[in-house]
């Protein structure tokens, strides 16, 4: 079955609004205030494209790929947004069947790019993602032992367990728990850019190992980008052809999820192509 389309625009459209209403209306109106068991198997848009409008400005487009801050504030709590109609975290299903990559036998693993239900491997500019918990109820201490479920799109722009191609595929999914510092790592490609939404990353977090077998359980879900700079530099590499008009025809200020605000949801960037690039972002929590 192709499942390309199959939840469409609508249905990410309403994730959103019922997971985000309250968090967005209060920023425009603070804005306008101060202006006056079975993991189965679909590219496609993963959180939708209805535009949403926002007073608040971001600055992301112009940042450069070695200086841009990962937060306006080391604690700052991340926002929380949708998880998509491609989670694979138990959430939905196809065919009648439960989507879950959690319950996978190795999802916890720091290299994402093998599947973990084939022998493919996903391919694309390496990347390393290094995220930090903390506390922002107890001065940014570090949240040893929770735990973060990653997963993201190929160099093409598809998902695996969900987009035509990759079904039988796990790959670009992983579980990690953080260490005694609140670190997370993941070695990774570089996410390509589908139509009408900018590159992200989408993480769900947990608060310990036991618990991340299903959504029911995650304390906070949410994305985060890279700067355009970034962006730009790594889709001249052929394997990223289609990224290049995507990305052209979105910006974090129209991008459905990102437009409210990305002051804490832009990693930090560094290296090349060649050479391959690392992220870090520090994940503020309200513990």
């Amino acid at each position: 079955m192709d499942m390309k389309h199959e939840h469409g625009l609508q249905y990410d459209l309403e994730n959103l609004f019922k997971r985000n209403a309250s968090r967005r209306q209060a920023l425009r109106i603070i804005a306008g205030v101060s202006v006056a068991p079975m993991v189965l198997m679909g590219c496609g848009n993963d959180d939708g494209s209805t535009t949403l409008t926002s007073s608040t400005t971001s600055t992301a487009d112009t940042t450069t790929t070695s200086t841009t801050s990962s937060s306006s504030s080391a604690c700052s709590v991340i926002p929380t947004e949708t998880g998509g109609p491609y989670p694979g975290d138990g959430t939905n299903s196809v065919n009648g069947r439960i989507v879950n990559a959690l319950v996978l036998s190795g999802i916890v693993r720091s290299d994402i790019k093998p599947s973990l239900t084939t022998t493919n491997t996903a391919t694309g500019i390496p990347l390393t993602i290094t995220l930090k918990l903390v506390n922002n109820n107890s001065s940014c201490a570090s949240l040893a032992g929770y735990v973060v479920y990653l997963w993201h799109c190929t160099s093409d722009g598809l998902y695996s367990l969900y987009s035509a191609g990759v079904t039988s595929d796990s790959f670009l999914r992983g579980v990690q728990v953080a260490d005694a510092d609140g670190y997370v790592t993941f070695e990774t490609i570089f996410p390509g850019c589908y139509s009408g939404r900018m590159p992200h990353i989408h993480f769900e977090i947990y608060p310990n190992l036991v618990q991340a077998t299903s959504a029911v359980n995650a304390i906070k879900t949410s994305q985060f980008g890279f700067p355009v700079a970034t962006l730009n530099e790594a889709y001249t590499n052929a394997e990223y052809s289609k990224s290049v008009t995507n990305l052209a025809q979105i910006s974090y200020a129209t991008d459905m999820v990102f437009s409210d605000g990305v002051s804490n949801q832009i990693a930090t960037v560094t290296g090349s192509i060649s050479a391959g690039y690392a992220s870090t972002l520090t994940v503020g929590l309200a513990i």
